[in-house]
C-alpha cells in the first residue's frame, strides 16, 4: 500500500448523517456528515475498548460510541464519558485522529499520510463530469485480488481480444495486433491514446457506439496515483477508484458516463453489460501470481503493448523508493548476524 495520497474511497452519495464504515488500507474508517454536510473521517475504533464507532450515532455533529457512550467532537476530542462522576477529568488520550477529506467528482477522497498539506499530490482533473449532456451511472464490484493487478488490467489495451472476445473485445479477436502508442506523463499519472481499426463488435450496443464514415476509433486510457483509472472511448467515459481494502481484496467503484441511451430506464442495461465484462476480468485477474504487481521491473516480461501498465509500475516504484510505503505492512526478516532485511515490498 502507498501513503501520502488522496484515496477515492467511497461514493459521495453513500455518506449521510448516519455513521458509515468504510474499509481501506487494511483498516476500517468511519465517515459521516455533520450538520453543514461536511464529511468527517476517523478510524472506526473507540480508543476506550476498541468498539466500532460506526455502530454508534451522531449527536450535534459529534459521534457517540455504542459501547460506553463516549462522545467525540469533529476534531476528535472526547467531551463526555457518561460513567464519570461530575468533575472527573477526561483523559487526554481519549481522542480520535481526524483525517482530511475532500469531495469531488462524485467521490469522497481521504488523505492517508504524513506529509505537510502543501506537499500533498493534488486530485486529478476530470472536467467531463460537468458535461450535462452525459448520463452518469455508479457501479461497484468486489474482487479477491490486489488493487495493483486491477489497475494494470484496467489500463492494459492488449487483453480485450482474448478476455473479452465475447463482449467488448470481439471486434479485436480476429486482429489482436495493436498500434504503437505514446505515453504522456501527467505528474502523478499517465495516459495513452490508441487508434483502433473500426470493426463490428458483438452485442446490442455496437450500432450506437460505432462512428459512421470513420475507419478508426480513438480510445484513451490512463491512471492517476494511487488508485484511479479512466478511459474515454468517445461515447463512453469511465472513471474507476480501485479501493484497496486489504492485501487480498479490492472494491472497484465505477462512475460511467454515456452520451447515448441517456434515459434512466437504460441504466439497468448498462449495469448488466458491465457486470458481464467484469466477470470476464475477474476469472483472469484473481488467477494471477504473484498476487501483487512486482516491485522489481524485471520480474515479469514486458512487450511493447505493456507501455502504459509499465509506466504505472515505474511510478509506483518511484513512490516506494522515496519511502511512501505504508510501514505497518512491511515485514522484516531477521538474519542470524542480527541484521534485518526489509521484505517489501512484495506485500505493499
Amino acid at each position: 500500500m502507498l501513503k501520502n495520497f488522496w484515496y477515492a474511497c467511497e461514493f459521495s452519495s453513500a455518506i449521510t448523517s448516519k455513521p458509515q464504515r468504510v474499509p481501506l488500507l487494511n483498516q476500517q474508517f468511519v465517515l459521516y456528515r455533520n450538520s453543514q454536510g461536511k464529511v468527517m473521517a476517523f478510524l472506526d475504533q473507540c480508543p476506550h475498548r476498541g468498539a466500532a464507532l460506526s455502530l454508534g450515532k451522531v449527536e450535534n455533529d459529534c459521534i457517540r460510541c455504542p459501547y460506553h457512550g463516549w462522545k467525540f467532537q469533529t476534531d476528535g476530542t472526547c467531551i463526555e464519558i457518561p460513567a464519570n462522576q461530575p468533575g472527573v477529568p477526561i483523559p487526554k488520550k481519549a481522542h480520535l485522529d481526524a483525517y482530511p477529506v475532500q469531495e469531488k467528482y462524485g467521490f469522497v477522497w481521504l488523505f492517508w499520510g504524513d506529509i505537510p498539506e502543501n506537499e500533498r499530490p493534488p486530485l486529478p482533473s476530470f472536467p467531463e463530469v460537468k458535461n450535462p449532456a452525459l448520463r452518469s451511472l455508479q457501479l461497484e464490484f468486489k474482487w479477491n485480488a490486489h488493487y495493483t493487478r486491477l489497475i494494470e488490467n484496467s489500463i492494459d489495451p492488449a487483453h480485450s481480444a482474448f478476455v473479452h472476445a465475447n463482449s467488448i473485445g470481439s471486434g479485436m479477436a480476429k486482429e489482436p495486433q495493436l498500434p504503437n502508442y505514446e505515453i504522456y506523463m501527467e505528474g502523478w499519472g499517465a495516459s495513452a491514446s490508441l487508434y483502433y481499426k473500426q470493426q463490428e463488435t458483438k452485442g446490442f450496443f455496437w450500432k450506437f457506439v460505432r462512428q459512421k464514415n470513420r475507419l478508426q476509433i480513438k480510445t484513451t486510457r490512463g491512471f492517476y496515483m494511487p488508485n484511479i483509472i479512466y478511459s474515454d472511448s468517445e461515447n463512453i467515459i469511465l472513471f474507476v477508484a480501485h479501493v484497496p481494502i486489504d492485501d487480498k481484496t479490492t472494491i472497484s467503484k465505477f462512475i460511467q458516463f454515456r452520451s447515448f441511451f441517456t434515459q434512466p430506464w437504460a441504466d439497468q442495461i448498462f449495469r448488466k453489460f458491465n457486470s458481464k465484462v467484469n466477470q470476464e476480468d475477474k476469472l483472469i485477474v484473481e488467477s494471477q501470481s504473484p498476487k501483487i504487481a512486482p516491485y522489481d521491473l524485471t520480474t515479469e516480461i514486458h512487450a511493447s503493448s505493456d507501455a502504459l501498465p509499465l509506466a504505472y509500475r515505474k511510478l509506483r516504484k518511484k513512490c516506494l523508493d522515496i519511502g511512501w510505503a505504508e510501514e505497518p505492512h512491511i515485514s522484516k526478516l531477521n538474519y542470524m548476524n542480527g541484521h534485518t532485511l526489509s521484505v517489501e515490498r512484495q506485500i505493499i
